[in-house]
């Protein structure tokens, strides 16, 4: 996108279009998401995150389903099914950021992911892996065929092909982002919510519309972080929190990141993933775009012939904090961040991975912005996870810093780097860089 010629809008929404074809075990169209948006002189956020279904409609009984996610050896039960699924908002998200900040012809903008779709993508390793923890609920109806062809799970370099998403992205591309609103994609989803009794009306649709916000800002080394807000503290009030890292030990440094970054009691140390993609673009006019997406985990429900797997926010027990009002927006760990130096843009960043998303991005931002990392060793370099009580820590902490924490914390040592860790990308004056824990990807123009 950015060689013909477009914005950095243009190519987030091409590549958000093209990952919903790629990494379907991590996101989808049907999915919600939030963005930053830079233009060289301020910072936007755009909400088009999933919203609560049942305007117009008598609240009533609705039944999840129960299902059993292994992770390591325990089994985490998660609630799933078509009473899981909220509001879509990414077709309308995709197309507001391009409206507003695109220059290229939207249908421009489908032809990857179209052509992505009529001839399959390989399954990197982190995507299998992570499909294989999923398998319960992703093969648990249409997805049987998709992810489990001939009762074999995929795995890594096998390909994932999804005929039905030719049809919709099709429908994208005629009928515009509209079409899961008031068109052909909207059609079919009502029918399957009549179907299966889910919860999305007509008037949910009708209604949805993505939203623009200011961001928050505050102060980091002298420089400026804009980022969203949401269910736990921000980027920027964590960043604040921690001391100088450059000037501690190792032992020092991991038992500031533990103490600091403590993850909310609502969240559950058994939680497997947060399955999110995350992309960062910036294009020669200074313009920046970070967009995050997500299905949560999946209900397991895909509209029939058109292979659009249903969000589950509905759920995600970590985002139901605040009463569910149809209508309103759900909460979201998600963190799209903006940092700005006295010159202009010095990153732009952003993460998948549930609870431990902000974790990571900060465990990044304080490696290059405090620590002088390079974009790429930040983002590898080893990653803790504090509840509390209990600290997840992968290979590559020295082992004084290991007894540091065994001395006040459980820990659990990780054998391996692992996308329960999260999934970092960024551009950075730098250079840019991506997370090998979800098979992350960078690539800079010449």
């Amino acid at each position: 996108m950015l060689e013909d010629g477009g914005t950095a809008a243009d190519a987030a929404v091409a590549a958000s279009l093209a990952s919903c074809v790629a990494e379907t075990v991590m996101t989808g169209i049907a999915g919600g998401g939030h963005a930053i948006w830079w233009d060289g002189e301020s910072a936007r956020l755009l909400d088009f995150f999933v919203a609560v279904p049942g305007l117009g409609e008598t609240p009533r009984e609705v039944e999840l389903v129960d299902i059993g996610v292994p992770f390591g050896t325990e089994l985490v039960h998660y609630a799933v099914g078509i009473a899981s699924s909220a509001v879509p908002g990414v077709p309308a998200g995709l197309h507001e950021l391009w409206s507003r900040h695109g220059r290229l012809p939207w249908e421009r903008l489908v032809q990857p992911a179209l052509a992505l779709a009529r001839v399959g993508v390989e399954m990197p390793p982190a995507h299998a892996a992570c499909l294989g923890m999923l398998a319960p609920v992703m093969t648990m109806r249409e997805g049987a065929r998709i992810y489990s062809p001939g009762g074999k799970l995929l795995e890594a370099g096998d390909r994932l092909e999804q005929p039905g998403l030719v049809r919709t992205l099709e429908l994208l591309r005629d009928e515009g982002a509209r079409s899961l609103y008031d068109g052909s994609l909207a059609e079919a989803l009502l029918e399957l919510m009549q179907e299966r009794r889910g919860l999305v009306t007509r008037r949910d649709l009708d209604e949805y519309e993505p939203t623009w916000l200011d961001p928050l800002a505050s102060d980091y080394l002298g420089h400026r972080v804009h980022t969203r807000g949401g269910l736990t503290p921000s980027v920027g009030e964590k960043l604040a929190e921690l001391p100088r890292l450059q000037a501690l030990s190792p032992a020092g440094r991991a038992l500031a990141l533990a103490r600091v970054l403590v993850a909310l009691p609502y969240s559950g140390e058994g939680e497997p993933l947060g399955d999110t993609t995350n992309l960062v673009t910036a294009d020669s006019d200074g313009n920046a775009c970070v967009l995050t997406t997500s299905l949560g985990l999946g209900s397991g429900d895909f509209l029939p012939g058109l292979d659009v797997h249903l969000n589950s926010m509905l759920g995600e027990v970590d985002l139901l904090v605040n009463p569910l009002e149809p209508g309103e927006r759900m909460e979201s760990m998600m963190a799209p961040t903006i940092v700005l130096g006295e010159d202009g843009p010095l990153l732009a960043v952003g993460a998948a991975g549930g609870t431990r998303l902000r974790p990571a991005l900060v465990q990044a931002l304080a490696g290059i912005l405090d620590e002088g990392l390079e974009p790429q060793d930040a983002v590898d370099r080893a990653r803790l996870h504090s509840t509390g009580d209990l600290v997840h820590a992968e290979p590559g902490f020295e082992e004084e810093a290991l007894a540091a924490l065994e001395a006040e914390y459980e820990v659990r040592r990780w054998s391996a780097i692992h996308h329960y860790f999260g999934g970092v990308s960024l551009i950075a004056r730098g250079g840019a860089a991506a997370d090998p824990r979800r098979s992350g990807a960078a690539q800079a123009l010449p």
